[in-house]
């Protein structure tokens, strides 16, 4: 437990009582440039779980105005209700449960009932019925030349602690709708994928004396010891060709940041600070890092170069900012703006960028943390906890759309997209 406290302390990851509401900036989009949109539902059993999750598919791509009314009319009939025909588009579908899960979904022009896209979906298993959602919904966004959404296709991969001591590293569909438990009993923390398609995540395993990474393939459950360390052990970025790791590593007492190079096996230190410098992130196309560190006295982002020692500080606001992620050369930072030592805090979401830039604050009230870019940098999720649990929020950074998904059961530790 002593490397448990640890890593709490040097990620700070503290036991702090976070609370609120989601609490994004209501800068909307105009709505003029999004597409209004009604679905009709043709199922013979209506699903209203699945249309709720169909209309925060199309609210949090930022292209789409959908109706909240769930209509229901036949799906093979291009006929438009005269009620719907002030929207733009319609989007018909079929659900369907028999032998797996099946979905037909249809998008017809409002004006004429003219058919602009059609696809069937299949999946065997009926618990991934909302990556059938994600993935129409994905489709039909490309088939209408809007920005690519692909990420709501993405699994989020996720720790949380169950009992004193111990935890268990989950999968989910970016809603939370779908999860499955990959790896239960002992304490395992801080998963992080290793690779573009998502076939292998990183995690940090405590059973025994050393902390030790491994590497986990979630089809086949092959495992594989990457590095162990004294003191603490996390992997907090993956390069883009999956060769490279930052790695949080305190061989000798003090947490600094690694560059741990995976088909070699060897590694070399970045940071040199007699404190903590922690969550280390690629930025500037690979060339740099950006860093936790308490070399003011306090939580702070920083850069390096990955092949030099001058560091240089890049937030200037807030006095505890203590979780960062990194996408080219934006940044997102989470900063505490109260100082109830005891009580609850407040902690805000902020966008900056490595190249010194404009500061822009995400969120203004309630307790934000954990942000993480999208895989195309759009997005970020971000962890919200209180007294009754956790959420996940999404904040679309064009748009400005947001989204925020209870979570149930124990503490959220750790989460990655």
């Amino acid at each position: 437990m002593k490397y448990f406290l640890t890593i709490l302390l040097a990620l700070h990851v503290f036991a702090t009582t976070l609370f609120g509401v989601d609490a994004t900036l209501k800068v909307q989009k105009d709505v003029e440039q999004r597409s209004r949109i009604a679905l009709v539902d043709g199922s013979s059993v209506p699903n209203e779980k699945f249309f709720n999750l169909l209309l925060s598919d199309l609210k949090i791509s930022g292209h789409f105005l959908a109706d909240t009314i769930h209509n229901q009319d036949d799906f093979a009939s291009n006929f438009i209700s005269p009620a719907l025909k002030s929207k733009e588009y319609v989007l018909k579908y079929v659900l369907s449960s028999e032998n797996g899960v099946k979905l037909m979904v249809r998008l017809l022009k409002a004006s004429d009932g003219s058919e602009l896209f059609k696809k069937s979906y299949a999946i065997p298993a009926v618990e991934k019925l909302p990556f059938l959602g994600h993935k129409a919904i994905s489709d039909i966004n490309s088939a209408l030349s809007y920005p690519d959404i692909s990420w709501i296709n993405r699994y989020v991969v996720f720790s949380r602690y169950t009992t004193p001591g111990r935890s268990e590293i989950l999968l989910a569909d970016y809603t939370f709708n779908y999860q499955k438990v990959i790896i239960r009993g002992g304490l395992n923390l801080f998963p992080k994928w290793a690779d573009a398609e998502q076939k292998s995540f990183y995690y940090t395993s405590y059973a025994g004396l050393i902390p030790t990474l491994y590497k986990i393939n979630i089809y086949s459950g092959e495992r594989q010891k990457i590095v162990s360390s004294e003191g603490m052990l996390v992997c907090s970025d993956v390069s883009r060709d999956g060769s490279r790791l930052l790695l949080t590593m305190a061989p000798e007492g003090q947490a600094d940041i690694f560059e741990f190079n995976v088909g070699s096996k060897s590694k070399s230190k970045i940071t040199n600070f007699n404190g903590i410098d922690v969550n280390g992130k690629y930025v500037d196309d690979e060339s740099n890092i950006v860093f936790v560190s308490n070399r003011l006295g306090y939580a702070n982002i920083f850069k390096q170069s990955l092949h030099g020692a001058a560091v240089s500080q890049i937030v200037y606001h807030g006095r505890n900012n203590n979780a960062c992620d990194a996408h080219g050369d934006q940044i997102v930072y989470s900063s505490r703006e109260s100082q109830n030592t005891f009580g609850k805090n407040t902690f805000n979401l902020y966008l900056t960028s490595s190249l010194g830039s404009g500061t822009r604050p995400l969120t203004t009230t309630g307790a934000n943390q954990f942000p993480r870019f999208s895989t195309d940098g759009s997005v970020i999720l971000f962890l919200k906890h209180s007294g009754r649990g956790s959420s996940v929020g999404y904040i679309n950074l064009e748009s400005h759309q947001s989204l925020l998904f209870p979570i149930s059961g124990s503490k959220m530790q750790s989460i990655d997209w």
